[in-house]
């Protein structure tokens, strides 16, 4: 018979040993979002890990988030449970192709999601989130023409908030494309009381059935603030524990894809569970690494966004 961990309690007791911190997005399995010291969206996250003092910082989110936390802090240990945690936005945006893709705009502001690999990020002026990307692009000088990679959705999104015109990458999420527009009215004719919540990374036609378009962490706070007691809600379906844990009250339906798989969870986040999160910590690996010359490229318009969002 194999070992019988209590992985939870393990995990804690190595968090003390090691004086490390856990930061673990809202898109990881509840069990992992319990244990963890900061749960949060990209741009929180990024900020707490500007901020921490731990000696070790263990990433439950996918590669790109703890590519973001090394780039800020070089000289820390970054562990991240499983490498294989990728992204599809991220996944969709080689560099040599962005590269080729920037060569054509010479003269353009390059605005890159957070949702991007090191390497994007290096080739680029500032990184947003979708929490800061009306409020990046609003700080643009008017007379650059901007660049906006790797989500078109929410690219289409910040320029009709902004009224900015922006030359889109053409990327998207596999997670917030697969919403289905049909199945979405079909739930608003059997929920005429809910309320329809959306992450901007979802498809036009599905954002315009939306009472709510934000951010992971907006979403959070407007149903928590709503007095409407039903919500549809329309992204990763994680976010919903922590919607129970803040507002129990309330009735949260998740939007379904466009076929009967559990698509609406995404695949690469679902890949860190409670016993690779204890092995990782136990064993101080996977550990993300990256080239210095790569850290230092990347950070300045990592630091650009966190004083543009301060």
């Amino acid at each position: 018979m194999g070992e019988t961990v209590d992985y939870e309690a393990g995990i804690r007791e190595l968090k003390r040993s090691m004086n490390a911190v856990i930061l673990a997005h809202y898109y990881q399995e509840s069990e992992v979002q319990d244990v963890a010291d900061f749960v949060g969206d990209s741009l929180a996250l990024a900020q707490a890990a500007a901020r921490t003092e731990a000696d070790v910082i263990v990433f439950c989110g996918v590669h790109f988030m703890a590519e973001t936390a090394k780039i800020l802090n070089p000289t820390r240990q970054v562990l991240l449970p499983d490498l294989k945690a990728g992204c599809s936005l991220s996944d969709r945006c080689p560099p040599a192709a962005f590269k080729a893709f920037k060569d054509k705009h010479p003269d353009a502001f390059v605005v890159s999601y957070v949702n991007s690999s090191a390497a994007v990020k290096a080739m680029s002026d500032v990184i947003c989130t979708s929490s800061n990307a009306v409020r990046i692009v609003n700080q643009i000088p008017k007379d650059r023409p901007i660049l906006f990679a790797p989500d078109q959705h929410l690219g289409r999104h910040v320029m009709k908030e902004t009224g900015r015109d922006m030359v889109l990458w053409p990327g998207s999420c596999i997670v917030h494309e697969i919403f289905s527009e049909k199945k979405l009215v079909g739930l608003k004719v059997e929920h005429p009381d809910a309320e329809v919540v959306a992450h901007p990374e979802c498809e036009q036609q599905v954002l315009r059935h939306a009472d709510f378009i934000g951010s992971t962490k907006a979403i959070l706070d407007y149903v928590v603030k709503s007095p409407k007691q039903k919500f549809i809600v329309v992204t990763e379906a994680g976010i919903l524990h922590q919607m129970k844990k803040a507002a129990p009250g309330k009735t949260y339906i998740p939007a379904p894809p466009d076929n009967g798989c559990a698509c609406n969870e995404c695949p690469y986040m679902r890949l860190n569970t409670m016993e690779k999160l204890y092995r990782c910590m136990k064993d101080r690996t996977p550990e993300l690494v990256l080239p210095a010359d790569l850290q230092h490229a990347a950070l300045a318009p990592l630091k650009r966004m966190l004083e543009w969002s301060a």
